[in-house]
């Protein structure tokens, strides 16, 4: 399964110390370097990326700006441009991205998609935590989710 990454699924989840969900349910993540670089701007969860990484979790790439990415950063952040251009570009199976442009520029281009809120709901489903616990957690790292999305997942959870 090939699977690329934007900054925020990866940040939010070194936050609440739960990176390891990413390998669990992926295996290896892909970050474009244009990403990693905005994961390791700032202190906070850095050092978890970092090892993250090390330990095989994710692979950085250097893709070459095509006329897509170039397209895309007129309207998106520059990760997550060069994540979905490069989710395009090697057909892969799944974009982790959070941000609401960015989903709906992957899903226009049929590229599969997941957030952070996603990969929970999975880990809860599986018993590996707790959704409730995990959503408050976010929150209190400064992940904004809506109530109206706090409650649906709270509500397929329960389903």
């Amino acid at each position: 399964m090939t699977v690329v990454s934007n900054t925020s699924p990866l940040l939010n989840l070194a936050l609440i110390e739960r990176l390891h969900l990413i390998d669990a349910q992926f295996g290896e993540v892909i970050v474009p370097t244009a990403v990693w670089n905005e994961l390791t701007a700032g202190f906070d969860g850095r050092d978890r990326i970092e090892a993250f990484r090390d330990q095989g979790g994710l692979r950085v790439v250097s893709p070459e700006a095509t006329d897509l990415r170039v397209e895309f950063e007129r309207e998106l952040d520059r990760g997550e441009a060069a994540a979905i251009a490069y989710a395009i570009d090697v057909d892969a199976d799944r974009v982790l991205i959070d941000e609401r442009e960015g989903r709906a520029t992957a899903t226009r281009h049929d590229v599969p998609v997941t957030g952070v809120v996603g990969i929970l709901l999975r880990a809860s489903d599986r018993g590996e935590v707790g959704l409730e616990t995990e959503l408050g957690a976010l929150r209190e790292a400064g992940f904004w989710i809506s109530d109206a999305l706090y409650e649906r997942a709270l509500d397929m959870d329960a389903e």
